[in-house]
C-alpha cells in the first residue's frame, strides 16, 4: 500500500513489550523502522539501541519525515522539545497509547503531515484519531496545506495571523485568478471564506502573480501554471538563463513558485545550461520537434529562426505547446531577448488553465461492503481517508460519510451514470490526484472495478500512470449469508436479474444452468418497479429442479438501518416483499433449516 508515502521515511519507537506488540504489525504496513531498547532480544523485525532514547533521538531526527511514539505524551514532549525548530520543517509526530486505542497528532499536524498520518494510523488500528487543530474542529482544510493536493506552492505571508482569523471564524477574503477551484466547491455550508469583493481584515491570495502590498494580514498560494519557453545559443551558461527568467518574472510581477516547467526545441534536449537550470529548480523539461512547433500561431515569428531550425518560433511556440497539455493556454509574456557576450536567451511565458501536479495519480477501487462502517476492511477505510477525491453513487457516499475528512473532493453521480463516474475519476487521477471510486459490496463483483479498467484500456493506459489498486469488500451475498447461517458452505453462484446490461435470454440460460447444477444461488437485483416477471420465472425454473420446500432467505438492506430478513421456501418466496435492495438466497437440494439458521452441508 502507498498510503504513507507522503510521510516517508517513518520511524516508530516503543519501549515496553505491549507497545512493541502494538507497533510491529503497524510498522510492516507502513514500511516504518521500529526502534526498541537493546534489552529486547535481537530480531530482523526491529532495530535495538543501547543507552537512552534521549541520546538516540537527535541522531534519528534528520533522517526521518515522521515519528510514531508509543510512549506517554509527556515523555514525548520532553524528548522532542529541544529538537523542534520550525513548523514548516519539523517532522510529523504521532503518539499512540500502549493499547493502540488512540492516535494523537502531537506536532507537525499540517505541513509535517501528522494530522493525516494520525488519521491513517487510526484506520489501520481501528483507533480514534485525536486532532486538536482549529481547522479540524471547523471541518475546514488547513490553510497551510490547502493547495498541497493540487501541487500549489506556498508564497509569502503571515500564515499564523490568517490561520488565527479562520480559527476565530472571522471573514477572510479569497482572491483567486488561477488554479483549481474544486476546494471551494467542497467547503462546509458555514465557513469564513468570502469570494466576492468585500471588506475583510485578512486575505488569501491564490494566483500565478505576486500579491499587491496590502495593510491587512495576507498569505499567498501559487498554482503551478506558468510554462517557460526558452531558446538559446548553443553553450549559453545557466547563469544567463537564470538571469533571464528572474528579470522577466520580476518585470511582469509573476511568482517563481508558479513556474510549472520549461519547454524548448528538441535540438536543445542536451543543452547543458537548460538542463542545469531545470535540475536546480526541480522543473520538468519538455522538448518538441520543429514540425510540431511550426504550425503554432505566435505574435513574433522570425524568418531567421525558421531558416535556421525549421520553425519560426521556439520560445513562444514551445511555451504554448507545453501549457496546452494542461488545458487552454494564453501567452502572457511574449518573446524577450537577453544577450551577454556571444550568448543569447529568448524567453516567453504561457499560462495554462490547469495547474501542473508533479505526482503520479492513483485510482483506488474500493468495495465498501454492505453499508455498515464496521464491515469495511481497514485497508479500504484507510484508502478512503487518504484519498484527495472520492467518486461514487450518492447513497454509497452517504454511508461512508463518517470516513470523509475536511478538504476532500466528494462527487456523486446518479445510479445510471457509472461510465461518467469512471471517466471523471480517471481524469482526476491522470491529473495527479489520489482518487477513490466506491462500490457497495465488492468493487469487483457487480461493482465499478471492471468498468474503470475498461475505460483505462480505451485510453491506452500504460498500466503504470495512474497507478491502480483494488480493495475488496464483503459482498451482499456474503453479508446476507452471514445473517442467516451458512448457506454458502458448498458450491454457489450469483446471478443478476437486471436485464439492463444482460439480455433476458442469457439470464434465463444461466438460471436454468444453476438450477440443474444444484448450485446454491444468490439472485441480485431480483425485482424493480417495471421488471416484475423475471423473479417469477426464476422461481418456476428452480421448482423444476428442487423441492418446493427448499429453504430461501430474502435479505434486504443487510447491515443497514432498515435491514429486514425473511426465511421462507421456494414455493412461498413470492408471497413476501422483494425489491432491488433484496438478495434472494436459494438453497440447493441439501440445504436445510435448523432453528433460525440455514445450513448447506459440505460433507466433511
Amino acid at each position: 500500500m502507498t498510503f504513507f508515502s507522503d510521510a516517508s521515511p517513518l520511524a516508530a519507537i516503543a519501549v515496553t513489550p505491549q507497545s512493541v506488540q502494538t507497533l510491529l504489525p503497524l510498522c510492516r504496513n507502513l514500511g516504518a523502522v521500529l526502534y526498541i531498547p537493546d534489552s529486547f532480544p535481537a530480531s530482523d523485525h526491529y532495530r535495538t539501541y543501547p543507552g537512552y532514547l534521549r541520546d538516540l533521538l537527535p541522531q534519528l531526527w534528520p533522517e526521518y519525515s515522521g515519528f510514531i511514539f508509543a510512549l506517554a505524551t509527556g515523555a514525548v514532549v520532553r524528548l522532542i522539545a529541544p529538537l523542534l525548530s520550525d513548523k514548516q520543517t519539523d517532522p510529523a509526530i504521532a503518539v499512540i497509547d500502549p493499547q493502540g486505542k488512540f492516535v494523537i497528532s502531537l506536532c507537525g499536524g499540517h505541513q509535517g503531515g501528522a494530522d493525516q498520518l494520525s488519521r491513517l494510523i487510526a484506520q489501520q488500528l481501528q483507533a480514534i484519531p485525536v486532532l486538536t487543530g482549529a481547522a479540524q474542529a471547523l471541518q475546514l482544510p488547513a490553510l497551510d496545506t490547502l493547495g498541497d493536493p493540487f501541487g500549489w506552492r506556498r508564497g509569502a505571508g503571515d500564515w499564523t495571523a490568517v490561520s488565527a482569523a479562520i480559527a476565530a471564524q472571522k471573514k477572510v477574503q479569497v482572491i483567486q485568478d488561477s488554479g483549481s477551484r474544486l476546494w471551494q466547491d467542497h467547503l462546509p455550508t458555514v465557513h469564513p471564506f468570502g469570494f466576492a469583493e468585500e471588506t475583510a481584515e485578512d486575505q488569501v491570495w491564490i494566483s500565478a502573480r505576486q500579491a499587491p502590498t496590502v495593510e491587512i494580514s495576507q498569505v499567498q498560494w501559487h498554482p503551478r501554471v506558468l510554462w517557460l519557453g526558452i531558446g538559446c545559443v548553443r553553450g549559453t551558461p545557466q547563469a544567463l538563463i537564470q538571469q533571464a527568467v528572474q528579470t522577466t518574472i520580476d518585470d511582469y510581477n509573476l511568482a517563481p513558485q508558479a513556474i510549472a516547467g520549461v519547454a524548448s526545441l528538441d535540438l536543445k534536449a542536451d543543452e547543458e545550461g537548460l538542463l542545469a537550470y531545470c535540475t536546480e529548480h526541480n522543473l520538468p523539461f519538455k522538448t518538441y520537434p520543429a514540425q510540431v512547433l511550426k504550425p503554432v500561431p505566435v505574435p513574433n515569428p522570425s524568418p531567421v529562426v525558421a531558416e535556421e531550425v525549421g520553425t519560426p518560433s521556439v520560445a513562444e511556440a514551445s511555451a504554448l505547446m507545453a501549457a496546452q497539455a494542461h488545458g487552454s493556454a494564453s501567452l502572457i509574456v511574449s518573446k524577450q531577448i537577453f544577450k551577454q557576450d556571444d550568448y543569447a536567451v529568448t524567453l516567453a511565458i504561457a499560462e495554462a488553465s490547469q495547474e501542473y501536479i508533479d505526482k503520479v495519480g492513483t485510482l483506488w477501487l474500493v468495495g465498501t461492503g454492505p453499508g455498515e462502517l464496521a464491515q469495511i476492511t481497514p485497508a479500504a477505510q484507510t484508502a478512503l481517508v487518504n484519498a484527495d477525491a472520492i467518486i461514487g453513487y450518492s447513497l454509497y457516499l452517504d454511508l461512508i460519510q463518517p470516513l470523509q475528512r475536511p478538504g476532500q473532493i466528494i462527487e456523486s453521480f446518479p445510479i445510471t451514470q457509472e461510465r461518467q463516474r469512471c471517466q471523471r475519476a480517471i481524469a482526476l487521477a491522470e491529473w495527479g490526484l489520489k482518487v477513490a471510486v466506491v462500490s457497495s459490496g465488492d468493487c469487483g463483483i457487480y461493482g465499478m472495478a471492471g468498468l474503470v479498467l475498461e475505460e483505462l484500456e480505451k485510453k491506452g493506459w500504460d498500466g503504470q500512470s495512474p497507478t491502480v489498486e483494488v480493495f475488496p469488500g464483503i459482498t451482499a451475498l456474503q453479508a446476507a449469508a452471514a445473517k442467516v447461517g451458512a448457506p454458502l458452505m458448498h458450491d454457489f453462484c450469483a446471478i443478476s436479474l437486471s436485464d439492463l446490461l444482460t439480455p433476458q435470454a442469457k439470464i434465463l440460460q444461466r438460471l436454468t444452468a444453476a438450477a440443474q447444477a444444484d448450485f446454491v444461488t444468490a439472485l441480485y437485483n431480483p425485482k424493480s418497479q417495471k421488471r416484475t416477471e423475471l423473479i417469477a420465472t426464476a422461481q418456476r425454473i428452480f421448482l423444476e429442479c428442487r423441492s418446493p420446500q427448499t429453504p430461501v432467505a430474502l435479505v434486504r438492506s443487510v447491515y443497514r438501518e432498515d435491514e429486514s430478513i425473511v426465511q421462507t421456501t421456494l414455493a412461498e418466496m413470492l408471497h413476501h416483499p422483494i425489491d432491488m435492495l433484496t438478495v434472494v438466497l436459494i438453497g440447493n437440494t441439501t440445504t436445510y433449516q435448523y432453528k433460525h439458521w440455514l445450513i448447506t452441508p459440505r460433507g466433511y
